[in-house]
């Protein structure tokens, strides 16, 4: 396999006729997306005391065994209940060659609801990263922190990108590719280990600027899109000067005031800025594939929607403050598909946007 960067989707497909990527049932050409692989619940979820590593040497089976509380069977579906924290065998099974590695993120959809879902692996000193040569099984720990939902096997909650070397685009790299092909639109371009992006808090009497999730609402079943009433589970939240106060534990759906857009030839992830902005934390489903926001995929840019959560204090967020990054990476080859059209893409061409599950309210 030659080529340095993120493996695309027909690298993908040559990985799971190689073995190197397998599952039971057999993977399914729906996982397959422009620069990663969706992965799917198994059939059992184990309630635990606590989120854990399985640490050097050490099987995550054999941690289950320390922290298991009881299990749950899935196939007729179940609820995952807010606040618990679960680990769930995934149906694929990895076989990495020497030189590629891979990292795991939550879905989209997934991070909108608050639902945080990280990977685990035998052996594992850290969540959703993956060594090259690492051979053995995929687990998700899941762990609902706003809403209670319903979930059954295959469904995908998180998805995972292959590397072979390292791509990163350095900061002179990313403003050459800026000046080709502008990369932000909605405000200038701010290059700083990555590409900084602003939360959009328009200083407008009355403007709608996002979402709080309530409390206490009903349980959503993940099957179920453009079903539940938006009203329901989240609270509008509107800027009269241009800030928000955001309360401690509570969740927020906010967008970035820029729109951004990733070409054919490259793919993204989101960075976190930095800790000591404040007492927040801005936690995103981080991947964002080639074309993404990019005019050959049906987009026009595409702001990013973010994922708040409050920290100890309560924090006030100003509108054009900057927030998070993201960090551009080179693909191995340009994606037979792009994110957009050619996939049915949720979220192409986004602004303020809840998870594919709601209603859009009017």
């Amino acid at each position: 396999m030659n080529g340095t960067g993120v493996l695309p989707s027909q690298h993908i497909r040559t990985m799971i006729a190689d073995g190197v990527l397998t599952g039971d049932p057999a993977i399914i050409p729906e996982q397959i997306q422009p620069a990663s692989l969706d992965l799917r619940l198994g059939t059992v979820a184990y309630r635990v005391r606590a989120s854990f590593l399985a640490g050097a040497g050490r099987t995550v089976a054999e941690r289950l065994e320390e922290f298991e509380m009881h299990r749950i069977d899935l196939t007729d579906d179940a609820v995952l209940e807010k606040g618990c924290v679960y680990v769930v065998p995934l149906m694929e099974h990895l076989a990495l060659p020497a030189g590629i590695t891979a990292v795991a993120n939550a879905k989209s959809s997934t991070g909108r609801l608050d639902l945080l879902t990280r990977t685990i692996t035998d052996g594992g000193v850290e969540f959703d990263r993956i060594a090259a040569g690492y051979t053995g099984p995929l687990y998700a720990e899941i762990c609902p922190r706003s809403f209670s939902v319903k979930v059954r096997p295959g469904m995908r909650l998180n998805q995972i990108r292959f590397r072979q070397g390292q791509s990163v685009l350095d900061d002179a790299e990313l403003g050459a590719l800026h000046a080709e092909t502008p990369l932000v639109n909605g405000g200038p371009a701010v290059i700083s280990e990555g590409l900084g992006f602003s939360v959009d808090l328009r200083p407008e009497d009355g403007t709608l600027v996002g979402y709080r999730a309530k409390p206490h609402t009903g349980v959503i079943d993940l099957d179920l899109i453009d079903h539940y009433e938006a009203d329901q589970y989240w609270e509008p939240i509107y800027s009269r000067d241009g800030r928000i106060i955001l309360d401690p534990g509570a969740f927020y759906i906010l967008v970035s005031r820029e729109a951004v857009c990733i070409p054919p030839d490259y793919a993204a992830e989101m960075a976190p800025y930095l800790a000591m902005v404040g007492e927040f934390r801005v936690h995103y489903a981080g991947f964002f594939d080639p074309g993404f926001g990019h005019a050959d995929a049906g987009g026009v840019g595409a702001r990013g929607v973010l994922e708040v959560r409050c920290h100890e204090a309560p924090f006030v967020l100003e509108h054009g403050q900057i927030v998070g990054r993201l960090v551009y990476e080179q693909m191995a080859e340009r994606p037979e598909q792009l994110y957009g059209r050619e996939i049915a893409s949720n979220y192409q061409g986004q602004g303020l946007k809840l998870s594919k599950h709601f209603k859009t309210p009017v």
